[in-house]
């Protein structure tokens, strides 16, 4: 027969030792990590093109969040959102009506991109060049303008050349094909980031989406490589996630972050209150994930190409 104390010992042994415990004790030494950690920006202004021409990798998801979590640590980021649907823009919580000025009148008609910038409400370090339907035919109408490949390219340039709009970050959400819109963001930047979901078919398409880096790097922009991967939708439960992300690392050794960006409710949840998972719910583990990921952003070494790199 046990006695009483003893059996107090053993049943606060098992509670600490439940799945469920480890997992709380390991989320609250990462943000005891976060909260303790120290970022030095470099000063310069890094482009990255977020793209996956497979669509639902949580390619809007990370660019937003990466976003918001870079600016959590006091970057300056403007998040370009280049996808018709414009939900990086629902997701800033940045008003994106047809008759709102964007994306599609610095492509069309050359407005500055000044003249369509909104500060996201999350942050004032967070802006949004947003997205409205008209840019759903700018695909077509972009066929027949001059230097249709740069015309993302020049209003960035040109915006950044002011001492007024300096940015440590511009990320540009891409659409999920290789159209003109993807081709003007590959053009604009000098890093590429790609999400892959660790799920089936995770490299599906991405040959042929570094068959067309090479094109651009070879015929109009030289400067382009691929930086980041980060794996999305991480199931640790799940025997095949963790298959894919070794497949991945295998590789892509270089380019891939250490960080996984879990399975989240939280993470889904957040679009549709027209906010980022950093401001919907910041300590939940997605939130995390997504903070440990732009950590490790700004302490890597992006300025030139690594091996594995297209």
């Amino acid at each position: 027969m046990k006695h009483a104390d003893e059996s107090e010992t053993t049943s606060a042994f098992s509670l600490d030792d439940t799945p469920l415990a480890r997992e709380i004790a390991d989320l609250s030494a990462r943000r005891r990590a976060l909260e303790a950690a120290n970022v030095t920006l470099s000063g310069k202004t890094r482009v990255l093109t977020v793209s996956n021409q497979k669509g639902g990798v949580g390619k809007t998801t990370t660019s937003v969040n990466i976003a918001a979590a870079l600016a959590s640590v006091g970057a300056r980021v403007l998040v370009i959102d280049l996808d018709p649907q414009g939900n990086a823009s629902t997701a800033l919580g940045v008003p994106h009506t047809a008759d709102t000025p964007s994306i599609y009148d610095v492509l069309i008609d050359e407005f500055p991109l000044s003249d369509i910038i909104q500060e996201s409400p999350e942050s004032d370090h967070l802006f949004c060049a947003p997205s409205t339907i008209h840019l759903a035919g700018a695909e077509i109408e972009l066929v027949s303008q001059v230097a249709r490949e740069h015309r993302l390219r020049t209003a960035l340039e040109d915006y950044l050349a002011s001492p007024d709009n300096t940015m440590d970050f511009v990320l540009i959400d891409c659409p999920p094909s290789l159209g003109l819109l993807t081709i003007n963001a590959f053009t604009a930047a000098s890093e590429l980031m790609i999400p892959i979901q660790c799920e089936y078919y995770a490299l599906e398409g991405l040959s042929q989406l570094l068959s067309t880096v090479r094109m651009i790097q070879k015929h109009l922009n030289p400067r382009l490589f691929l930086s980041t991967i980060i794996l999305t939708m991480f199931d640790a439960r799940t025997r095949l996630a963790q298959q894919v992300a070794d497949e991945v690392r295998e590789h892509f050794s270089q380019q891939v972050l250490d960080t996984v960006i879990p399975r989240s409710v939280r993470v889904s949840e957040a679009p549709s209150f027209g906010q980022t998972v950093i401001a919907y719910d910041g300590q939940s583990a997605g939130a995390i994930a997504y903070r440990e990921a732009a950590i490790e952003i700004i302490r890597r070494d992006n300025a030139s190409p690594t091996e594995g790199g297209a």
